[in-house]
């Protein structure tokens, strides 16, 4: 059921929350390699066992391939991926005709263009090494339907496709993908996008959940951690709505 001794990308590592998954997957005994546009030195000392920080870049396919060279130079090999990068507060809100159009379409090269880069990066290794699990976050905004962010809560539908197609393009290769949809969690990303509105927003999140409390990082570092491990090896193209019950998939 565990992650110890596994080989993990994760993106978006810097902070938030892919600095936490570092972290708690790390304190699981898995070798992390984390990747950021900025530096990820702190995550991957917070992650331990040898863990290595990389710039990445998840626009560039040659940026994406060089962390898998790393990770394999590293370890030798590459078990999982977390594909967290993902534009969030840095995006404009606002109704869907006034959105600008350079924010839709960094949403759709950071948020899904991203994780297919990822994706056509890492494959190749897994195959390699006989398999492996994909871990694409998704969000409550695609579920549920977020107005007022159409771009992010497309690019996060497109997230779900993505997972389901990959997933049955890749399980003859014994590689599992699977998605989470959480709902809103305490990150600057979420700050930042909500703005003034930061604790009405999550006061009208929690009143719509069946456990009415804000959704916490351990809260997913644990879902995270059980699609990696080996306790989830026959779980694949599925959402895992880690939202305290608001959409009951």
């Amino acid at each position: 059921m565990s992650v110890s001794g596994k080989v993990v990308l994760i993106t978006g590592a810097a902070r938030g929350l892919g600095f936490e998954y570092a972290q708690a997957l790390g304190a699981q005994g898995a070798h992390i390699v984390a990747g950021d546009v900025a530096d990820c030195a702190s995550a991957a000392s917070a992650a331990g066992n040898g863990s290595i920080g990389v710039r990445l870049d998840v626009t560039d396919p040659g940026s994406c391939e060089a962390m898998v060279a790393a990770a394999v130079a590293a370890f030798g090999r590459v078990d999982g991926i977390v594909n967290n990068a993902a534009l969030y507060g840095s995006l404009s809100g606002g109704r869907f005709n006034a959105i600008p159009e350079a924010d839709w379409d960094a949403a759709m090269a950071v948020n899904v263009k991203g994780i297919w880069n990822c994706c056509k990066a890492v494959v190749p290794a897994m195959r390699q090494g006989g398999g492996g699990s994909i871990v694409n976050i998704a969000s409550l905004a695609a579920t549920y339907g977020m107005p007022f962010a159409l771009h992010y809560t497309t690019s996060k539908a497109a997230v779900i496709g993505l997972t389901r197609g990959l997933a049955r393009e890749l399980g003859r290769d014994n590689i599992r993908v699977n998605a989470i949809a959480p709902s809103a969690v305490m990150t600057e990303g979420t700050v930042a996008f909500l703005g003034d509105k930061y604790e009405r927003g999550l006061e009208v999140i929690r009143t719509g959940q069946s456990i009415q409390r804000t959704l916490a990082p351990a809260d997913l570092s644990g879902t995270v951690a059980w699609l990696l491990g080996d306790g989830s090896q026959f779980v694949t193209g599925q959402t895992v709505a880690v939202d305290g019950g608001t959409v009951m998939l």
